[in-house]
């Protein structure tokens, strides 16, 4: 695991950090947009994107937060080995009172992860694939689920926000999807309503939901329609 990081000059020190930079990073894919609105956003009081800031105040918990931390491509290592869960952007945020641990998964048209049953089709007995599902329903608060139609991306990205709350002694954790896709996300967008669903929240654009499942933090769900960049923000990000 990662700990000591360096400060952006811009938008492409987070290209540098994509597995395929020449395919993920176009204008109009979800790493350059969610790279633009973050860094465009730098020199507001909050150091947040309007719409971000717009929405964390629609929860007690998150309400004024601030970015302390922003880390793109964090990796966050899970439970029963195999790959971390890899967040678009992790960020701490300061609230009244502590901190906030926040997991932003971008979307432009790509899908998520496969769902849970097609993740685990191919699981030997020795993999760690179940230990893995076991314990990210564990720290879920669920307890037999069925996860027939959950993606498995948004379980262990939600579980990445709460594992990083806890080693920063967070107030809450939050996993925030950020959509620049519009009508081409309209299935990531009904699969995160299936999660919410599943975690006892109802899922509403624009708005932080607390989920209702007994998690070691709380932690709230949110879904941000987001515009992409125009000339002048990727400019003011550079």
């Amino acid at each position: 695991m990662h700990r000591i990081f360096v400060p952006s000059w811009g938008p492409s020190d987070w290209r540098r950090l994509l597995a395929d930079p020449s395919t993920q990073w176009v204008k109009g894919k979800s790493a350059l947009e969610l790279a633009v609105m973050w860094e465009a956003a730098r020199g507001t009081l909050r150091g947040l994107p309007p719409a971000v800031a717009t929405l964390l105040d629609t929860h007690a918990l998150t309400r004024e937060g601030a970015l302390l931390v922003g880390v793109p491509e964090l990796q966050v290592e899970l439970p029963g080995g195999g790959h971390p869960s890899q967040n678009d952007l992790w960020a701490l945020l300061r609230v009244e009172g502590g901190v906030v641990s926040m997991a932003v998964e971008a979307k432009a048209g790509e899908p998520l992860a496969q769902l849970v049953p097609a993740w685990l089709a191919d699981a030997s007995p020795r993999s760690g694939k179940h230990e893995r599902l076991r314990a990210l329903s564990r720290d879920l608060g669920l307890v037999d689920p069925d996860l027939s139609k959950i993606r498995y991306q948004l379980m262990h990205r939600a579980v990445s926000a709460l594992i990083q709350a806890g080693r920063f002694h967070a107030l809450a954790a939050v996993l925030l999807v950020q959509s620049f896709g519009g009508a081409r996300d309209d299935e990531s967008k009904r699969d995160f309503g299936q999660f919410c669903d599943l975690m006892g929240c109802s899922p509403a654009r624009g708005v932080l939901r607390r989920a209702e499942r007994a998690t070691q933090t709380p932690l709230l769900l949110g879904w941000l329609d987001c515009e992409p960049c125009h000339e002048a923000e990727l400019t003011n990000a550079v």
